[in-house]
């Protein structure tokens, strides 16, 4: 007599947690350095939502008697011309540099990926007048374009985040019209067209979710270059305001007058940038690897 299989139920929430567990472990083995980019990019995630319980001090708070100290027991990273904590400047840094990076980046990527879509699903002299526009705004370095918006807007947060997205716009339009080409060719979307489906429909409903590899890359790579621009601004004092706490106007502060006297001023601020833009990096290349087909097994 055959006997059936028993049939054992596995709830589908622990088989997709298990799936996701299965496809980190599998991406840290096979891109070591983009796992190590992404634990960085993480540990700025815990720092910046957790800033408040991993301070140690009052970011803001100034003291005369700890002016320019150097680190002690009490002050991890030692004090800045103000006799402010270093150290919780650096982890309050962290959550102004994520919020305004992650905005930036998502705006810029998000305006630019619609613009991209329209543009490469339409074509035809719409898409020559667009991509010509793209062509003078991508003429102009990010970090001049950026300079200039915010020069224009004024030092603010939010003016800030608007003018690192303006330059982000047509690198992210290239990149998702770059895909709509391949894509809209494609044996399903002729037939979609063949039902007399609606092209809004199409774009958004067909052609949109085979972007989101190209997109997630694209986001990841903005990302440190976002971060990066925003500290630019800041050590211009044309970026994020006092008081609140910014690595790039930490570095503005002390850089020219107590570089020599305090270099712990400088060395603080100038690692935490380079080790998020390197995890930045690190990340959206090997985003890259992992989600372009054609790069995949390299």
């Amino acid at each position: 007599m055959a006997v059936r299989p028993t049939a054992i139920a596995v709830p589908v929430g622990r088989a997709s947690r298990d799936g996701l567990v299965a496809a980190v472990v599998r991406f840290a083995r096979k891109k070591p350095l983009g796992a190590a980019g992404g634990v960085l990019m993480l540990v700025m995630l815990v720092t910046a939502v957790f800033a408040d319980v991993l301070q140690t001090h009052d970011p803001i708070a100034t003291n005369a008697a700890y002016t320019l100290g150097a680190p002690n027991a009490e002050h991890w990273l030692g004090t800045d011309h103000l006799g402010r904590d270093i150290y919780s400047r650096i982890v309050h840094g962290a959550r102004v540099s994520l919020v305004v990076g992650v905005a930036s980046t998502l705006l810029g990527s998000v305006l630019g990926g619609i613009i991209g879509l329209l543009s490469g699903y339409v074509g035809g002299k719409s898409d020559l007048v667009t991509q010509r526009v793209l062509d003078i705004l991508q003429g102009l370095p990010l970090l001049v374009l950026a300079l200039v918006m915010s020069a224009a807007l004024g030092p603010a947060v939010h003016n800030v985040i608007i003018a690192i997205s303006i330059p982000i716009v047509p690198r992210a339009a290239r990149v998702i019209r770059a895909s709509v080409l391949s894509i809209r060719e494609m044996q399903y979307v002729e037939a979609a067209r063949a039902l007399g489906v609606r092209h809004v429909r199409i774009a958004f409903r067909h052609i949109l979710p085979n972007t989101i590899g190209p997109f997630i890359v694209l986001c990841t790579a903005q990302l440190g270059s976002a971060i990066l621009v925003e500290a630019t601004l800041s050590f211009l004092t044309l970026g994020v305001p006092e008081p609140y706490p910014s690595w790039g106007r930490m570095l503005s502060v002390s850089a020219a007058e107590y570089a020599q006297k305090a270099p712990h001023l400088v060395l603080f601020p100038g690692v935490a940038i380079s080790l998020v833009v390197f995890g930045s990096n690190l990340l959206g290349d090997a985003l890259r690897d992992t989600l372009d087909p054609r790069l995949r097994g390299s």
